[in-house]
């Protein structure tokens, strides 16, 4: 194994804190998309991606991968076509009972931070962008094997929101992983009995 991705990567949760790691946790895996984005004209792009979780930074972290279009589909000049590839490090902070967030896109140039906390059967995550205007990224209709994700942005203090991007997201089963996609998900089979373990606290 590469030496850099195995002292990154982890098997699962740190037991120091796997209790409150369930909240993104639950996302290990690798991910189909149908990716929606709203321009300023009024017009949508749709799109399909993926997305690709795993526990990082001896369990204390789940990080993950999003790229849209997928790899198989990423042909000429990335940030002409406005195809993306960043990486997400989400980080539990104990003494707030939050995660930190912190989203990274080379293609695009963007760089956000925000903190991400349940809200009922909902993950809500609350920043700013390089605008000052607010952002909230959330994870809605969340099951173990879809949820749906919205990107919004608001420019009067969180009076009205605007969408910025939407998608569904369903899960790759284990061993089904397509051969177009040429990548192995990070998290061992045993992270579902882990999942099914916590499941209740969510």
């Amino acid at each position: 194994m590469n030496a850099f991705l195995d002292a990154l990567q982890a098997a699962g949760p740190a037991a120091d804190r796997a209790g409150m790691m369930a909240l993104y946790g639950q996302f290990v895996g690798s991910w189909d998309l149908d990716v929606t984005e709203y321009r300023d004209d009024g017009t949508t792009r749709q799109r399909p991606g993926e997305w690709h979780f795993g526990w990082a930074l001896e369990g204390r972290a789940v990080q993950d991968v999003w790229i849209v279009p997928p790899r198989r589909q990423r042909d000429g000049d990335a940030a002409a076509n406005s195809n993306r590839y960043g990486t997400t490090l989400r980080v539990y902070d104990p003494r707030i009972d939050a995660w930190h967030i912190h989203w990274t896109e080379p293609v695009g140039q963007t760089y956000l931070t925000m903190i991400g906390r349940r809200q009922g059967n909902d993950i809500v995550q609350l920043g700013k962008n390089a605008a000052g205007q607010t952002i909230r990224w959330g994870f809605y209709e969340i099951t173990p094997d879809r949820f749906f994700w919205r990107g919004e942005a608001s420019a009067d203090d969180e009076a009205n929101w605007k969408r910025v991007v939407e998608f569904r997201a369903r899960r790759i089963k284990f061993g089904q992983i397509r051969s177009e996609i040429r990548h192995e998900p990070l998290s061992p089979v045993r992270h579902q009995t882990w999942i099914r373990r916590h499941r209740m606290e969510r």
